[in-house]
């Protein structure tokens, strides 16, 4: 199978799986199932390229594994966080703004969006596959920056989830542990992951494949990542603004001054 064939094949299955999530979500009402999704798409890229692409080797074995630890740590993570929520007030914002066709504007610029975007993310993933050579000094600099991604984005996740558990810390803001050092650990975790995975593939030259991490760089930092956050949080949690002259926002760097 080519690479051209193997996107394709990617694509229509995210495509059928988006489009039943969306149906789902029309019953429930509630847009924001698509995320706990999220993860688990890369897990259904990776292995389906994985059985398409015939014999098993150590570099396609890698990435299957890197990118199924880090889907499913995180899908599992949102789909407990999710639980007895009601929709993310990003989605019901756009409810709000779009009116009763939501329901069918969702399946595009919601589902389908997310779908295209997870297509193009995992390409690292699915050309690695189609890579027979050994794996080599770029694989093990890709195994060591998603070691410390995965780490540094479960250990944001357990810290804040842990601050959100303690009642008396309701309308504060997590300025402690790696929140000390950066406002997003979270999303500086996906981008060391998915920069991770990008170099772990590399062997015979797939360098383009970079197009991939890149955009997931470009939406963390600029798009539904670190910018859509702040500018609810700047206005809505008290003293978040304080925080944000203190503290580096995305890379970790030491703080301005002590935290309050």
């Amino acid at each position: 199978m080519t690479l051209l064939e193997l996107i394709g094949v990617n694509f229509a299955v995210t495509t059928i799986l988006m489009l039943l999530i969306w149906l789902v979500s029309i019953k429930l009402r509630d847009v924001s199932i698509v995320d706990v999704f999220w993860g688990l798409g890369f897990v259904v890229i990776a292995w389906l390229s994985f059985f398409l692409t015939g014999e098993s080797t150590v570099r396609k074995t890698l990435l299957v594994l890197l990118t199924s630890i880090w889907g499913l740590r995180l899908s599992l993570y949102l789909a407990r966080r999710k639980f007895g929520a009601p929709e993310d007030y990003r989605y019901q914002a756009m409810r709000a703004s779009i009116g009763p066709q939501f329901w069918v504007v969702s399946l595009f610029l919601v589902f389908g969006l997310q779908g295209i975007i997870m297509n193009v993310v995992a390409l690292p993933v699915v050309a690695g596959q189609l890579d027979t050579s050994p794996i080599g000094f770029w694989t093990v600099l890709g195994v060591a920056l998603w070691t410390g991604g995965l780490l540094f984005e479960a250990v944001g996740d357990y810290q804040l989830a842990r601050f959100k558990a303690d009642a008396g810390n309701l309308g504060k803001v997590l300025d402690r542990g790696l929140w000390r050092y950066t406002r997003h650990p979270n999303y500086f975790g996906d981008f060391l992951v998915w920069w991770g995975i990008f170099f772990a593939a590399q062997g015979q030259g797939s360098w383009w494949t970079a197009i991939g991490p890149l955009l997931m760089s470009i939406l963390l930092l600029r798009v539904s990542g670190v910018a859509l956050l702040e500018r609810s949080l700047k206005e809505n949690k008290e003293g978040y603004a304080d925080y944000m002259a203190r503290t580096s926002s995305f890379f970790p760097w030491p703080p301005h001054g002590p935290a309050r």
